[in-house]
């Protein structure tokens, strides 16, 4: 067996930092490749943080190793605050965030796991990729490993029936070993979830489904360290789904919560202001 490296001890403090430099390197990647979406990345930043420098057992050196803890980014097209997180944890080399869209970069608009070390599976059509999730838990179960799977779907994701398709499923083989985020920021390209397309009560959709649900402030790394503290032991044979209240563009004043920086990429006046305001912390 591979001798992982393991980061349980990581601080509360240390997270946030993390979380800080993780949205710092995605949206250098977006100013600098001048496309990409900086306003998704943002409000799953703090979730990232806590999955990849403390929660998931991964293995930089061996990113292949059978039986690591596997994550499925489905909305896909937010792949940069996951490469930034593959770059701090060492799986590329960090100057690896200057090259995102270029020809022969691992980093491109989404992620490619032929292409990229630590991407679990291509994703970026939504709605796909917790079905992928769904089959990694599934093997596990049946290959009898200790791996867990996570996954992260957007709330404009969830519009699309396959999701739901891949719920009954992960219900139905009792996948305890799956735990999905929902990056609740409650925008998507077009404008608000409530106006394209209303979601209702989305965790009280996945516990109707059979999921053992949560609802956390996507943007507390406390909240976040404590509901995968209480989900960890939970074999109950029932999925997990943790429904994150978040703030799309989260850290950068002049993107929170404003539609339009779903897909656009900062000039040089906003990204001085926004590796200004990052620096500083800005909560």
């Amino acid at each position: 067996m591979t001798n992982v490296i393991e980061l349980k001890e990581t601080t509360i403090e240390e997270l946030k930092e993390k979380a800080i430099e993780l949205r710092k390197a995605a949206v250098t990647m977006v100013y600098k490749a001048q496309s990409g979406h900086p306003g998704g990345s943002l409000s799953a930043a703090d979730i990232i943080s806590a999955l990849y420098f403390k929660e998931m057992n991964v293995d930089p050196a061996n990113p292949k190793w059978e039986d690591r803890d596997r994550f499925v980014l489905s909305k896909g097209h937010v792949a940069p605050i996951q490469y930034a997180a593959l770059a701090l944890r060492g799986f590329v080399p960090y100057e690896t965030i200057n090259t995102l869209r270029q020809y022969g970069s691992p980093f491109q608009g989404h992620p490619d796991m032929k292409k990229c070390p630590g991407i679990d599976i291509s994703t970026g059509s939504l709605g796909q990729g917790l079905s992928c999730a769904v089959g990694m838990a599934l093997a596990a179960k049946r290959d009898e490993k200790e791996y867990r799977v996570f996954a992260m779907v957007g709330d404009g994701e969830c519009q699309e029936g396959q999701i739901w398709e891949a719920a009954q499923t992960a219900v139905k083989y009792e996948l305890d070993n799956l735990i999905v985020f929902v990056d609740y920021n409650r925008l998507q390209i077009d404008g608000t979830t409530d106006e394209i397309m209303p979601l209702q009560d989305i965790e009280k959709k996945f516990e109707a489904f059979g999921f053992e649900t949560k609802n956390i402030d996507g943007h507390s790394m406390e909240e976040i360290v404590a509901v995968l503290d209480e989900v960890r032991g939970s074999t109950n044979g029932k999925p997990k789904c943790i429904v994150a209240n978040t703030i799309k563009g989260k850290g950068v004043s002049y993107m929170e919560n404003v539609v339009n920086w779903h897909g656009v990429a900062p000039n040089d006046k906003e990204y001085a202001q926004a590796m200004e305001e990052l620096a500083g912390g800005l909560k």
